[in-house]
């Protein structure tokens, strides 16, 4: 009894090991090298039970690995201990199916057959759970702890960012195999009755993993050595800072503007092609305010170039309730003679800040929710076009969903903005988080892609995924600061494999799992690995 409690606690701390490994390689501690060996405790620790404590296992490591991660949303007003725990009852049981099938198969058909199926496995599960709409959780993908290695995150221009955690869970899964391997000749565990894995199938989940991880390593140096072709355009972002309070009471009104006045000449030496303000950055609803429109306008006209505005979410000052079919979250694209050449009402909307989810059918004030000011969801994929580049800008946690923004870039877009305002998520590592998504969206794409924040982080991101230059004070500070910065873009026609197919990566790797469970379930008896 007392050896099977210390085994079950090993198997528990190794889990939980897995979780803290994870954390690590996102930000604030950005150690994106460890993981590649993060899933290895928890593999070990799947390596002798069954389906069953396989899901425990799994949904522990996920559980806390992903309420530590994601720690920075209380933050936001109105956010409660309750609230994340009732987040991990929805997200937790997508990773204990991780490990509810990887034990599976392992028990029937060895590790090694285990191993080769973890990354197909994983990869769904990830896409489940950032695609369950308005329960979806588009955050901390294994791919995306390797933001800062641009030769590793190339492949993401053919299999989006599911295809570097891909490569993560395959490269961990050969690595617990070997130590598996090391413990069971050292007798430290017992081979039975895990079963011995033999030398054939070590050296082959190894090969694969090594050739797949030479192979990425290959495809980035051949496109980050490439050239970038065609026409430059000088781009300024305005950082204005806004207090989030401050943004909301009339008496701002007129602060508001001329923050952004100001800033916005500062960048007339530049020259730019186009500036771009923040997410809802006006002081009210531009086109149902005459004046702010004219004083907008006039400020355009002087500057004599191309401008991109986020306006109101809806009419912030408007006496009457707010009326659904007439509001909306919005960039305005202006001429530089001050007219409107488009308008892209966001499409994705968030949810419980921009809607509430079924409100006639769930109470949520049950769970402490408060009332959301409806919005109206926008449905066309806007490209904004000017004589000589066209480009779209997906709003605030849009640039979170890569179909979306594959979308705007197939239907012609050369390149993306992103405006937002994450002056909700305070001085915590949100807006860190944010970046690394906008950086997968730029590799995947092939695109520029530019950040306009309301408070930071704004930047821009080459199409390598490698941030340029961003917004930041003489103290190197780039949150809670104002300020302007010009760079240059090129405006791109690449269409990548993944531009072109989008996750075609997650369909194969259904297929393959199905595949590997059916033969799991097809072996009645177990049969071991060939001993050494």
């Amino acid at each position: 009894m007392r050896k099977k409690i210390f085994f079950t606690t090993l198997r528990i701390l190794a889990s939980l090991l897995s979780g803290v490994l994870l954390i690590l390689a996102f930000p604030p501690y950005s150690q994106g090298w460890l993981a590649w060996v993060a899933l290895v405790p928890l593999l070990i620790a799947l390596s002798n039970v069954g389906p069953r404590q396989g899901f425990v296992l799994s949904l522990i490591s996920g559980v806390f690995s992903l309420a530590i991660i994601f720690i920075w949303v209380f933050e936001v007003a109105g956010y409660k201990v309750l609230h994340h725990f009732l987040l991990g009852l929805c997200i937790g049981p997508i990773f204990g199916i991780f490990g509810l099938l990887f034990s599976l198969i392992r028990k029937r058909c060895g590790f090694t057959f285990a191993g080769f199926a973890a990354p197909f496995i994983w990869v769904p599960l990830e896409y489940l759970r950032s695609n369950m709409g308005f329960m979806a959780f588009p955050y901390a993908w294994l791919g995306y702890t390797q933001h800062a290695y641009p030769l590793v995150i190339q492949i993401a221009s053919v299999a989006g960012a599911y295809g570097v955690s891909f490569l993560l869970a395959l490269v961990s899964s050969a690595i617990a195999a070997f130590m598996l391997t090391i413990l069971y000749r050292s007798k430290v565990i017992n081979p039975q009755p895990n079963r011995p894995i033999s030398n054939r199938g070590l050296i082959s989940l190894a090969g694969v993993a090594a050739f797949l991880t030479i192979l990425t390593l290959c495809y980035g140096i051949i496109l980050i050595s490439k050239p970038t072709p065609g026409k430059k355009l000088r781009v300024s972002v305005v950082q204005g800072n806004i207090e989030q309070e401050k943004k909301w009471d009339r008496r701002y009104r007129n602060y508001i503007i001329e923050r952004y006045e100001e800033l916005s000449r500062e960048t007339a030496n530049d020259q730019p092609g186009l500036v771009i303000w923040p997410e809802a950055a006006t002081p009210g609803f531009i086109l149902n305010d005459h004046a702010l429109l004219k004083r907008i306008m006039g400020l355009i006209r002087d500057m004599n170039t191309h401008f991109l505005i986020g306006s109101a979410e809806y009419p912030k000052f408007q006496k009457g309730p707010v009326k659904v079919d007439q509001s909306g979250n919005t960039a305005l694209f202006f001429s530089p003679d001050g007219k409107v050449l488009g308008q892209y009402l966001k499409i994705r909307l968030l949810p419980f800040g921009e809607y509430l989810p079924y409100r006639e059918n769930i109470p949520w004030s049950w769970v402490d929710v408060p009332k959301v000011t409806p919005t109206l969801p926008g449905k066309e994929f806007t490209i904004f076009q000017s004589p000589t580049f066209r480009f779209s800008a997906p709003i605030c946690w849009e640039n979170l969903f890569p179909d979306l923004c594959r979308e705007f870039v197939k239907r012609g877009a050369q390149f993306l903005v992103n405006i937002t305002n994450e002056a909700w998520f305070g001085r915590s590592v949100g807006p860190q988080h944010y970046v690394i998504s906008s950086i997968f969206r730029a590799v995947e794409n092939r695109v520029y892609v530019v950040r306009c924040a309301n408070t930071g982080i704004s930047c821009f991101i080459d199409p390598c995924g490698r941030v340029v230059d961003r917004v930041k004070d003489q103290k190197g500070q780039d949150i809670f600061v104002s300020g302007v910065l010009t760079e240059t873009v090129i405006p791109m026609e690449s269409k990548t494999l993944y531009t072109q197919y989008g996750d075609w990566l997650i369909w194969i790797c259904i297929g393959v799992s199905l595949i590997f469970i059916g033969f799991a379930f097809l072996r009645r008896k177990p049969e071991a690995d060939t001993p050494t």
